[in-house]
């Protein structure tokens, strides 16, 4: 038998890491995805422990001031791509008043970090954030292509090709049948 499952990554880190905290009995409040304050301070060998703890769960503690800007650009696209509410607002605009720095800035520092340019990071978050939709089977690719905020469902067919080798029309029958052979 093969279940699918559907979750929400920012609730599931966010449930993590109050688990995790609370176990080590220091107060502190998550200020955003991402962000933690202590209202303490933590010595340096319980930070070790938290690093570890964490690093099981697949999350990092960041002290260098760029990669925490580098975070917060992703931790923003994640929000843009995968939240709730659909906005209708050019990346570029929407990172530099989110992050109050240039775009410019934002781009060079993103692409000098991580190898790779804020506009294809976010066309792999739509492309990934597509294919769960297309798996769970409850939108259109009409809906989806408005959903993920493109211009048309050639658009959208366009990038998802271009990035997995295969058209959104194909990854569903490939899906579809699939999900017959397991039936």
């Amino acid at each position: 038998m093969k279940a699918f499952l559907k979750f929400d990554y920012n609730l599931l880190t966010k449930k993590i890491l109050e688990d995790k905290l609370t176990s080590f009995g220091y107060k502190f409040s998550i200020l955003g995805f991402g962000e933690i304050e202590f209202y303490e301070n933590v010595p340096e060998d319980k930070i070790e422990e938290l690093r570890e703890e964490f690093l099981e769960y697949g999350i990092t503690i960041i002290e260098n001031q760029k990669s925490v800007l580098v975070q917060k650009i992703k931790d923003a696209i994640h929000e843009m791509v995968y939240g709730e509410e659909i906005l209708n607002v050019k990346v570029s605009v929407y990172l530099a008043e989110k992050l109050n720095h240039s775009y410019g800035y934002l781009s060079n520092l993103f692409s000098d970090i991580t190898f790779t340019s804020i506009e294809n990071y976010v066309i792999i978050q739509k492309i990934e954030f597509a294919k769960q939709l297309i798996l769970n089977n409850k939108l259109s690719l009409t809906e989806i292509a408005f959903r993920l905020n493109y211009s048309s469902v050639a658009h959208l067919s366009t990038q998802f090709k271009n990035t997995t080798g295969i058209t959104p029309s194909a990854f569903q029958r490939i899906i579809s049948k699939r999900r017959e052979k397991k039936q």
